[in-house]
């Protein structure tokens, strides 16, 4: 007797819920005799902030699913994002889980998230004989594998599912290994989030306002909190200057409460009418209830999903000195914050704002250049068939508008076009020039020691 067969997805957001949901009505799932949800709340305090399973609408998503598992207790005290197993407790643990969770001797199938990190790498370790596939949550999948993964791991994943959210781009998350990626049907995610819409409370706005997000950049480190809070205020100022009275503030779920005071404050002063949605919904939710006349906000997934799922006007503030202030320079916003700013209009350029319109086939050409170049400088050893590509854009694309988007240091430190003149270009390639330079420093070191 064949054994059963159990699919287990593992999602941290309502968002990838969402996208899970819509994958498995488009039917891009083999069939299985049991399905698991397995939810993790990837929170900094998890007992302070609500994981998917406690987000408006969930109840109406865990119906594509047989059993719902939550990853926070199955592995308490520890903390999702920062526990793996040790490879010696790896048999342990899969057989107290395939006890626990009811699995025996069942065929075991992957979906996760966010493959190079915890908590996803964890259950992929845990379950060593188990395919894996891939969904992506947001943009980051167009960028590269933030971390070097273990062949033993990127060998075993099948596909990489995503949503088609900059049409024509390709992702380059996983290509190392021959992944292939497959869209998710957008009119799938499409019904899926009107279900997430269905009994969400009237917010009492408006029709067409202006809808501005909040992403809580400060707590990656990105900005100040000072600064986040000026971001906020300066979306209110932008959508206001622009014509719009009737503004609506989606704070980040973590975000201090008295950043909405602030924009409530500026908003005041301008005398336009704010309301705050703090009820923790997705941005999308909002798209249907509201009908907004604009979409404005730093980087979020959101504002690609408004112009391409919905065909809402957007907008974009704060990404220019982002771009110069993210480090290192291999931190994975890299590539979504490139995307956007790429992409988008300046909130603080209404002719911009007011004359934009989705990118042709030549854009999207033009920008899937940019983000293989960015993306190889970030991860060089891990794109390593990526170089020509990288090469030919940077010394042909250059100018005082890309320059944004690379450091002159990292290119030098990869020796690519850009970084020094000509004439010196081969210094960073050069083992001599490398070994006089460690040998400069640990003088250097001894020295101040």
């Amino acid at each position: 007797m064949a054994a059963r067969t159990t699919q287990v997805f593992l999602a941290s957001t309502l968002y990838g819920v969402a996208t899970l949901a819509a994958a498995l009505d488009a039917g891009r799932f083999r069939t299985a005799e049991r399905r698991v949800l397995l939810v993790s709340n990837n929170a900094a305090v998890p007992e302070t902030t609500p994981g998917p399973a406690a987000m408006p609408g969930f109840e109406r998503l865990r119906t594509r699913f047989d059993d719902v598992l939550d990853w926070n207790a199955t592995i308490e005290p520890f903390h999702p994002s920062g526990w793996l197993p040790r490879p010696e407790d790896a048999p342990l643990w899969e057989r107290q889980l395939r006890r626990l969770w009811g699995l025996g001797e069942d065929r075991v199938e992957l979906v996760v998230e966010s493959i190079q990190v915890a908590p996803a790498q964890a259950v992929v370790q845990l379950f060593p004989g188990a395919p894996v596939e891939v969904y992506a949550d947001g943009l980051m999948s167009y960028g590269p594998t933030r971390n070097k993964l273990d062949p033993q791991i990127g060998g075993r994943v099948r596909r990489l599912l995503h949503l088609d959210l900059v049409p024509g781009l390709e992702p380059l998350l996983l290509t190392e290994f021959g992944v292939p990626a497959e869209l998710v049907p957008a009119e799938s995610f499409l019904k899926v989030l009107a279900e997430l819409a269905e009994g969400v409370q009237d917010f009492g706005v408006g029709q067409a306002p202006a809808l501005l997000l909040g992403q809580y950049l400060s707590a990656i480190g990105l900005l100040t909190p000072e600064e986040e809070e000026e971001l906020h205020v300066g979306l209110v100022r932008g959508a206001h200057a622009l014509g719009h009275g009737e503004l609506v503030f989606k704070p980040h779920p973590s975000a201090p409460a008295r950043w909405s005071r602030r924009v409530e404050e500026e908003a005041e002063r301008l005398g336009a009418r704010l309301t705050v949605v703090d009820t923790p919904v997705l941005a999308e939710v909002l798209y249907q209830r509201l009908r907004p006349a604009l979409v404005a906000g730093c980087f979020s997934t959101g504002l690609l999903t408004a112009s391409t799922l919905y065909g809402i006007p957007v907008a974009r503030t704060g990404t220019a000195p982002l771009l110069d202030r993210v480090t290192p320079y291999q931190n994975s916003n890299r590539v979504p914050l490139t995307i956007v700013d790429a992409l988008l209009p300046e909130l603080a350029e209404p002719a911009a704002v007011h004359g934009w319109t989705p990118p042709g086939p030549a854009a999207v050409a033009e920008l899937s250049s940019l983000v293989t170049a960015v993306g190889y400088a970030m991860q060089a050893q891990i794109l390593t068939g990526r170089r020509a590509d990288a090469e030919r854009y940077l010394a042909t694309r250059l100018d005082d508008r890309t320059w944004r988007y690379f450091k002159r240091r990292r290119l030098t430190a990869l020796g690519l076009p850009g970084a020094v003149p000509a004439q010196l270009a081969f210094i960073p390639r050069s083992p001599a020039v490398r070994r006089v330079v460690r040998r400069v420093r640990h003088l250097r070191r001894a020295a101040l020691g």
